[in-house]
């Protein structure tokens, strides 16, 4: 089987699950990249640097796919023909709505008040509501084989990732004031 037509788990000999060992991962990572790496093909013709540049390129896609959990949720509902519906499907639980609307009334609390605190607070109740996540999206996939689960809880941490980038501009910005 060709290396590019591996999946990311096999191309790192990693079992397909979402919960993976990020030290083999590492480890496998810089093996891969150590064998297809086109410096290491620079006396080559131009078809072997061409073909060195497509799996070095490949491998750091899948490396970067794996190593973030949303992508490697959204990455294992594809390869089991799940769409995440990233674009398409905002449908979230009301219960996460309300949890959005308290959010967002907090992070306009802290803004306005310029507390350093406050961005802290949200952020800790926000990293608490993402390893939760994290662990639903886990026996979502590897306990319960339930992709369609999955790809809502994956859905809701696109939220959760935009959010924190908000908590981290607003972090910013008090600093610079």
């Amino acid at each position: 089987m060709s290396v590019l037509s591996r999946n990311h788990f096999e191309l790192f000999g990693l079992p397909v699950r979402f919960e993976i060992d990020t030290a083999a991962l590492d480890a496998a990572y810089r093996g891969v990249q150590g064998a297809v790496h086109p410096d290491r093909h620079a006396g080559g013709t131009a078809a072997d640097r061409r073909v060195a540049m497509q799996l070095a390129t490949h491998a750091n896609e899948a490396y970067r796919t794996l190593r973030d959990p949303a992508r490697r949720g959204a990455y294992l509902c594809a390869l089991a023909g799940v769409d995440v519906e990233f674009e398409s499907n905002t449908a979230m639980p009301a219960q996460f709505l309300m949890q959005q609307i308290e959010w967002r009334e907090a992070l306009d609390d802290a803004r306005a008040a310029r507390s350093a605190a406050g961005l802290q607070a949200l952020r800790e109740g926000l990293e608490e509501a993402r390893d939760a996540l994290l662990a639903r999206l886990a026996r979502a996939i590897d306990a319960d084989g339930d992709y369609v689960e999955a790809a809502g809880d994956l859905r809701q941490m696109m939220f959760l990732d935009r959010f924190s980038a908000e908590i981290d501009d607003a972090e910013e910005r008090l600093l610079e004031a």
